[in-house]
């Protein structure tokens, strides 16, 4: 019986940190424990279903160590920031006054596919009308919008340096027009970290970290 607790509390320790080793991502819309917590009582439970010459007490003492160790945790948690920080992590900001911070998309292991795709969530179809954007300790990005989008929502036209030709053809600009703003700002194809355009061609441009228009 000691064996099974003492694997119980190892399992749910390793599996808590393995999440938070893994990203934000990862998360969803629930903490590190209680996703833990949640996939490891619905195995336990299936284990104890379907294998009939399994006590039903081997299957009740590891869930009820769950829930007492969740409950644990989360006391801890509470009262102590240390390690709260350690085992939920804290929200990050991935754009402040309209700026997107890549290095912290990076850390976070966000694509530009990740963010459009929450904003676009939220109702938001334009980056540039985005002042601030927030990922919480569970993986949920909050945005804070300059103002209401504009009619026609712009196409992400170069994402990574690599030019979207789906969302080209949805516009009548032409990958021409996208080669004369690039020549007008001094700018390479693969320098680019994000452009968008709406279809009347107003556009807005993100260089690479350590690289400039013109460099």
């Amino acid at each position: 019986m000691l064996i099974i607790i003492i694997r119980t509390i190892l399992l749910f320790l390793l599996i808590v940190f393995s999440l938070r080793l893994m990203g934000k991502k990862q998360l969803g819309e629930l903490q590190p424990s209680e996703l833990v917590t949640t996939i490891m009582i619905s195995n336990i439970a299936t284990l104890a279903l379907e294998d009939a010459s399994t006590p039903m007490l081997m299957g009740v003492i590891p869930i009820l160590m769950i829930v007492c160790l969740d409950v644990i945790l989360s006391g801890i948690l509470l009262k102590n920031a240390r390690i709260r920080k350690t085992v939920s992590g804290t929200a990050r900001v991935v754009i402040s006054d309209g700026v997107v911070d890549q290095a912290e998309l990076k850390n976070l292991r966000y694509t530009i596919d990740d963010l459009t795709e929450a904003m676009r969530d939220q109702g938001i179809f334009d980056i540039s009308q985005v002042q601030y954007a927030i990922v919480e300790t569970t993986g949920k990005i909050n945005f804070l919008q300059k103002e209401q989008p504009a009619k026609n929502p712009p196409e992400i036209i170069i994402r990574d340096g690599e030019l979207n030709r789906d969302a080209l053809d949805r516009t009548p600009l032409g990958e021409g027009w996208v080669m004369k703003i690039l020549g007008q700002n001094k700018a390479k194809l693969p320098d680019v970290f994000l452009m968008s355009a709406d279809p009347d061609g107003n556009y807005q441009l993100v260089m690479k970290e350590d690289v400039k228009c013109g460099g």
